[in-house]
């Protein structure tokens, strides 16, 4: 687990959210996001909360955890990143509401200032990146950009938790250095025989679902005869490697059931099924898939989940 957030909506009808964080960088091919969340919820302190309640909804995305040290040119030609686009989440505080609408704020400012330069040729708001680093959104993820990548160290949850709560939590991040991520997310998974598989309890349909009803809670749809939006660059790779050396993680990564091996007809194997009318854009797939096999581009018109009140 990364974090989690419990929040109380101020609604006519009392309504809650939670949700719950996995970092894709953990190892374990067996480890299932979507039913961590689940069985997070019967944690006392959670379950206190939602008995009683109803499930109404339901949905899932890939936070941008690069931080500070992640930041991407911010502009191009006609345009500029803004928000979780542009990689302003704050990690520690699963927070970044106030900083997408501070950078859209400045953006607006730089992007007036562009139309109304007659000097230029093109439109490029080229002040945005110097009006963001003179903001507080810039001093904030400094001062936590190395929280996240302070885990990667020998001694683990502790090692970060000890470097987080005294370089972060006392000295507000103002060490001279920046730790670095280290190595992508899709090349820390171990192998089915290196590790110990996970036994996750079944659903009781009160507190924890399964996963099918669930994603039929993000009103996610795709059009039949759209062209697909999630490929492979190798069919073979699924079954040849990832099922045979990872027992097929693709199936329990995704939080909405889109990849799923399934018996051949012969009877003399599986086979990956990509289920995409389940896709609900969360992005796992093209960070988690540990031979970078799964190409995922945008789907064509409006397809995908309509979240409503999310």
């Amino acid at each position: 687990m990364e974090g989690l957030f419990l929040y109380h909506l101020k609604d006519d009808t009392p309504l809650v959210a939670v949700g719950f964080v996995v970092g894709l960088d953990y190892t374990n091919p067996y480890l299932s996001p979507f039913r961590e969340f689940q069985r997070f919820k019967h944690h006392p302190s959670i379950a206190a909360t939602l008995t009683g309640g109803k499930r109404i909804a339901y949905g899932a995305r890939a936070l941008n955890e690069g931080g500070f040290q992640s930041i991407p040119k911010l502009t191009f030609p006609g345009g500029c990143l803004i928000g979780c686009g542009a990689g302003l989440l704050n990690v520690p505080k699963i927070k970044g509401t106030h900083n997408a609408m501070k950078s859209g704020m400045l953006a607006a400012e730089s992007i007036f200032e562009s139309l109304t330069d007659s000097s230029k040729e093109r439109i490029e708001p080229l002040s945005y990146g110097e009006k963001l680093q003179n903001s507080f959104v810039w001093k904030e993820l400094k001062a936590v950009r190395n929280c996240r990548p302070s885990f990667h160290n020998p001694l683990g949850l502790y090692g970060g938790l000890a470097y987080s709560g005294f370089f972060f939590g006392v000295l507000r991040g103002i060490e001279p250095w920046t730790l670095s991520h280290g190595k992508p997310d899709h090349t820390r998974l171990k192998k089915m025989n290196e590790v110990t598989p996970i036994e996750y309890p079944k659903p009781d349909g009160v507190l924890s679902f399964d996963l099918l009803s669930s994603v039929a809670l993000t009103g996610t749809n795709h059009e039949d005869n759209q062209p697909p939006h999630l490929t492979l660059l190798d069919d073979s790779v699924p079954v040849n490697l990832n099922l045979k050396e990872y027992d097929g993680p693709e199936g329990r990564f995704c939080p909405a059931g889109v990849y799923e091996f399934v018996p051949l007809e012969s009877g003399s194997g599986e086979r990956l099924q990509i289920n995409a009318q389940n896709c609900i854009h969360c992005k796992t797939c093209d960070i988690k898939d540990t031979t970078q096999n799964i190409k995922w581009v945008t789907p064509e018109g409006g397809g995908g989940p309509a979240y409503n009140g999310m």
